[in-house]
């Protein structure tokens, strides 16, 4: 079903807007949230409120493009979900490893999810990743956005790890220059 004719159904308030919208997108929601939680329940649990958020936020608005209005909506809740377990339990986990990597680009008295809603600086990455390669602007999101693992990221791309730490280290270094250049920094 296209996605125009799902947003129909949530504008409509038919349940079957949520069994279609699990049936287009279900594995990528769930991918987002696991690559955050490591946790299939919490995951699931994750997606699950991702479509309470759609069904009550559609109508009024209406999405774009609803693979990334979806994808937005699990990856905040899945974030928000991590906050509160790591608030529990202090431990250090891949999602906070990835989240800190960025934090060095990101202009310091903010986190990366409050920088990250600013528009100035929405705007300034998009721009940033536009003028890079398909291949570097692939990779960049899987570990930024979806939070791939770099393991992950080198089996997908046939590169080896050390490739893609090397190639992600330098992306962050040339996004900071590139903020600093846009004056955001």
């Amino acid at each position: 079903m296209k996605d125009i004719d799902i947003i129909k159904l949530y504008f409509a308030r038919s349940e079957k807007a949520i069994d279609e919208t699990d049936k287009k997108y279900g594995a990528y929601c769930i991918c987002i949230a696991k690559n955050i939680l490591f946790n299939n329940q919490d995951s699931e649990e994750c997606v699950n409120d991702t479509y309470l958020r759609a069904w009550n936020s559609i109508p009024p608005k209406e999405p774009h493009n609803l693979r990334t209005y979806l994808g937005k909506i699990t990856r905040g809740l899945a974030i928000n979900r991590y906050k509160l377990y790591s608030a529990e339990k202090r431990g250090g986990s891949s999602a906070e490893l990835v989240l800190s990597e960025l934090e060095g680009c990101i202009p310091s008295g903010m986190s990366v999810e409050d920088t990250l809603d600013e528009k100035l600086l929405i705007k300034a990455v998009e721009d940033f990743l536009r003028r890079q390669s398909t291949e570097k602007r692939n990779i960049f999101l899987r570990r930024y956005w979806y939070c791939s693992s770099v393991s992950d990221i080198a089996r997908d791309f046939s590169m080896s790890e050390s490739k893609v730490t090397s190639l992600l280290y330098r992306q962050r270094h040339k996004l900071r220059e590139h903020l600093e250049r846009e004056e955001i920094i």
